[in-house]
């Protein structure tokens, strides 16, 4: 059974999911952010099947998220890094991380910490902020046309705003 694609909604959350919705394409960028390059490394940290593996490694690439390099210790074998694009999805990475640290970790313990690299700081929780730094909720924020948006965005965007907003403008 084919999954349904959202690729032609107006709506860039279910075309991000049509791209990377599935859980072993995340799975393979958080490996690449944490240095895998190699396919047999990609199928020995993740115990993925090789037909899933390679099937998803090329429909990364065909999307741009990740490229083929070749592999200078290893004559005629290929690696795999994140592309540009790929490598913007480290902040959705980082923010599925930390909720799943907050209402998933086993008696609230995570496995693991983000600091950064350089003097062990402490990394911020992601969040929507207002350019002042404040976090806002989805509570606080109006959506509004954007350049591509359709009549039929239109009447989503105040659809969703009346019924969590109410009349505030």
């Amino acid at each position: 059974m084919r999954r349904k694609e959202f690729a032609n909604m107006n709506c860039s959350i279910a075309r991000a999911l049509d791209q990377v919705g599935e859980w072993w394409t995340l799975l393979i960028v958080r490996e690449c952010t944490q240095g895998t390059q190699r396919f047999d490394e990609f199928q020995s940290e993740l115990g993925i099947a090789r037909n899933i593996l390679t099937t998803r490694l090329e429909r990364l690439i065909e999307l741009g998220i990740m490229e083929r390099f070749p592999l200078e210790e290893r004559a005629n074998t290929d690696g795999y890094r994140l592309t540009p694009k790929g490598e913007e999805l480290y902040p959705v990475l980082v923010a599925l991380m930390q909720w799943g640290d907050k209402w998933l970790a086993p008696n609230g313990k995570p496995p693991t910490k983000l600091v950064t690299a350089k003097n062990g700081g402490t990394i911020e929780p992601v969040a929507v902020r207002e350019k002042g730094g404040r976090p806002l909720s989805f509570k606080d924020v109006r959506f509004a046309p954007g350049p591509g948006a359709t009549s039929n965005t239109h009447k989503v965007i105040d659809n969703r705003n009346e019924r969590v907003l109410g009349n505030s403008r």
